[in-house]
């Protein structure tokens, strides 16, 4: 089945700095019992890079993941889909926006490894500008190349993000 989402690329504004902060104390006052830390992540929280899907990515962590789908019906009633680990195990996943996403949240319990590749890699980004740049340029290039598969911007994407997360790592453990 084709998915009728496009890979539309933006360049970065502080709006979705605004957009996060909103979106922060909604999901704060969903998650009170559960709720450790929140985070801003992807690429709208890294001015660096210059270029985005206008989707803010938001990291959740939580004292226990099981319980985070007591929760999907208060994130349904705020326009989320509770889609379960959606392929990563130890993660719930909930986009906003069906086919205009607006807004993924990604949810891990205290100490999952995700957590800590997530923001090193936005740390080392903002401290690598030009890797930063890199990264903007290949999404540019690869959504012109895939404007109507988000699924081939994806996998363009991949091993990119997966040297840096290695760059991230080794960077983070020498400082």
């Amino acid at each position: 089945m084709q998915s009728g989402r496009k890979t539309d690329i933006a360049p970065w504004t502080e709006n979705w700095c605004e957009l996060y902060r909103k979106e922060e104390a909604l999901l704060q006052s969903i998650f009170t019992n559960e709720l450790l830390d929140i985070h801003h992540i992807g690429s709208t929280s890294v001015p660096q890079i210059g270029f985005a899907k206008p989707i803010i990515d938001i990291l959740i962590v939580v004292k226990d993941i099981n319980k985070v789908d007591l929760y999907n019906e208060q994130m349904i009633l705020k326009d989320y889909e509770p889609r379960g680990e959606q392929g990563i195990v130890g993660r719930r996943y909930f986009p906003k926006g069906a086919d205009r996403r607006t807004h993924h949240i990604h949810i891990y319990e205290v100490g999952n490894v995700n957590i800590e590749y997530h923001l090193k890699f936005k740390d080392y980004l903002i401290n690598h500008p030009e890797e930063a740049q890199t990264y903007g340029e290949l999404k540019i290039h690869l959504a012109k190349q895939s404007p109507d598969s988000v699924h081939l911007y994806q996998e363009g994407k991949e091993a990119f993000c997966k040297e840096i997360v290695k760059k991230a790592m080794n960077w983070a453990s020498e400082r």
